[in-house]
């Protein structure tokens, strides 16, 4: 059957599909290539930021390994089966997440996945056993790559995962949601960090940008502080702590001559601080706040 050359209507316009193919008549010979293309066509305008970005993250996405973007074992939300469920189940709703690890007593003993939605069968029975609840637990290694775990998820209609480290011991824990963001996500965010920059970035005299997951050592050494990582290793932890709750962007605290700004934050954890030194009465010694 022989292909249809006659000419196009004047109105005829071009699906994107179309347009998008055209510009990419040009075989790439690697990645790089290919994605020079892609920037090529959205400054063209064949794509529009959000496809090019979500394209761009599954690229990315067969690329990454999980222990990139897991949520570390200190900031997950975790469920002790020791606990009575009037203990456990205000954290449940506070934190609003659908699923929760559940331990036995030690964060690297996780017996199963608590689903928020099986807690109704608390209020519904007198006596619900909450073991009897649990879901079986999936367990990965850190260095699995993201489009094998996602066609993972997909398959098993399995949502979260337990992240392990070459010991056998919980590092974290990620899921599908996780997964999806490295596509879906923000094509920039005003404070996203370049991978390659420091943990720590001097915007202003006494101002700084903090990765979240920056060690507190690292900030104690930067900024001149003293906070102990005894119970915690990482600011993130330590402004949590503080907080009493996971904090959404915009929240502050202050303490210890600083205030601690959230600039970006999800459902499950804090990725970017802005931290200000507070200045010092020269007569008290104490931290001054600035005025409204």
């Amino acid at each position: 059957m022989e292909s249809d050359s006659s000419p196009k209507p004047a109105s005829f316009k071009p699906s994107l599909l179309e347009r998008i193919s055209h510009w990419l008549m040009r075989e790439p010979e690697d990645r790089e290539q290919l994605i020079e293309l892609l920037h090529g066509a959205y400054e063209n305008r064949l794509m529009d930021a959000d496809a090019l970005a979500m394209i761009e993250g599954v690229l990315q996405v067969s690329e990454m390994r999980v222990g990139e973007i897991m949520i570390p074992r200190a900031q997950m939300d975790v469920v002790d089966i020791n606990d009575a469920p009037e203990v456990f189940i205000p954290r449940v709703i506070e934190t609003g997440h659908s699923r929760f690890p559940v331990i036995d007593k030690d964060r690297d003993d996780i017996i199963g996945i608590l689903l928020a939605k099986d807690l109704l069968r608390h209020y519904a029975e007198d006596d619900a056993d909450i073991r009897g609840m649990l879901r079986p637990v999936v367990f990965i290694p850190e260095s699995k790559r993201l489009n094998v775990l996602l066609k993972d998820f997909r398959s098993n209609r399995n949502h979260i995962a337990i992240v392990v480290n070459e010991y056998g011991g919980v590092a974290g824990l990620v899921t599908i949601e996780d997964v999806l963001e490295q596509i879906v996500g923000d094509i920039e965010d005003e404070y996203d960090f370049d991978e390659t920059e420091d943990n720590i970035i001097r915007e202003n005299e006494g101002v700084f940008r903090v990765k979240a997951s920056t060690e507190i050592d690292d900030f104690n050494e930067t900024l001149g502080a003293q906070f102990s990582d005894e119970e915690f290793d990482t600011v993130g932890g330590l402004v949590v702590s503080r907080f009493g709750h996971l904090p959404k962007r915009g929240e502050s605290v202050n303490f210890d001559g600083f205030i601690f700004s959230v600039l970006r934050a999800d459902s499950r954890r804090l990725h970017v601080i802005r931290v200000t030194r507070l200045a010092v009465d020269p007569d008290t010694q104490l931290p001054l706040l600035p005025q409204e």
